[in-house]
C-alpha cells in the first residue's frame, strides 16, 4: 500500500512544534537522535537509521520494543544521518516527504540539509520541512504554498538556475523570470493572500518561510 506522508524526524534538540500542528503521517523514520524527538512528540517510529551516536539508549530501546527497524551505519560514512533517513523514507514510496527538525545547530548541516531537500532523486515526491519555526517547500513545476498575509517568504534557486518562475498571491510578483543560484533576487517576498501559487518551468525552487505558523 502506498503511503501518503512519511515523516522524517531529525535530532538536535527539543520539539520545535507540538504534535497537533503536524499533519497525519503513515510512517515515521528517525534520523539517529531524531528518535528522541519523535518520542517527545508521542510518535511511533517505524525505522531508526544512522550511526546512532546521538540517539539515547532509552529512546533507542523504546523504539525497538515498539517494533521499529534499526538500520545502523558506521560512524565513518559518506552521508549524513538525515540523508540516510530520507533514502529510507523514499524507499517506502510515499507521495510526500516531510522533514521535522530543530532550528539552530551547525550551519554546515543546515545548509547541507536544505540542498539535500532539492536533490534530484527526491523529485518523485512532494518535499517539505519544518525546521524550528521555519517552513520549507521544494517546488518543481507548480505548487501552492500557505502563509499568513504579510508573512515573509523567500524563493531560492537550487542546484542551478530556475527558469520561468511565476507567482500569484505574493506582494512582489514574478512573471516567468529566471532566478540564478546564488542570487538574492527572490529573498523577502511577502504573502499578499493566505495562499499563493508558485511555478517554475525548468529547475528547482526552495520556498522558505523563516517564521510563524502555517
Amino acid at each position: 500500500m502506498r503511503h501518503d506522508t512519511v515523516l522524517v524526524v531529525a535530532g538536535g534538540g527539543s520539539a520545535p512544534i507540538t504534535r497537533e500542528l503536524l499533519p497525519p503521517a503513515d510512517a515515521v523514520v528517525a534520523a539517529d537522535g531524531g528518535v528522541d524527538l519523535a518520542h517527545e512528540l508521542g510518535l511511533r517510529v517505524q525505522v531508526v537509521v544512522g550511526d546512532l551516536d546521538s540517539a539515547s539508549p532509552t529512546g533507542l530501546a523504546a523504539a525497538e520494543a515498539a517494533g521499529a527497524r534499526v538500520v545502523r551505519h558506521p560512524r565513518d560514512k559518506d552521508e549524513t544521518d538525515l540523508e540516510l533517513a530520507l533514502d529510507e523514507a523514499a524507499a517506502l514510496g510515499p507521495r510526500r516527504l516531510l522533514v521535522l527538525g530543530v532550528e539552530g545547530g551547525r550551519l554546515d548541516h543546515l545548509l547541507g540539509a536544505l540542498l539535500l531537500l532539492g536533490a534530484e532523486r527526491y523529485a518523485p515526491f512532494e518535499v517539505d520541512a519544518r525546521l524550528g519555526r521555519a517552513r520549507v517547500a521544494v517546488i518543481r513545476g507548480e505548487r501552492e504554498i500557505a502563509g499568513e498575509t504579510g508573512e515573509l517568504v523567500s524563493l531560492l534557486a537550487l542546484h542551478g538556475q530556475a527558469e520561468g518562475v511565476a507567482t500569484d498571491g505574493l506582494l512582489y510578483p514574478l512573471r516567468r523570470e529566471t532566478l540564478l543560484a546564488g542570487s538574492s533576487r527572490g529573498i523577502s517576498n511577502v504573502f499578499a493572500t493566505p495562499r499563493a501559487r508558485v511555478s517554475v518551468e525548468r529547475g528547482v525552487l526552495l520556498a522558505l518561510c523563516p517564521g510563524g505558523e502555517g
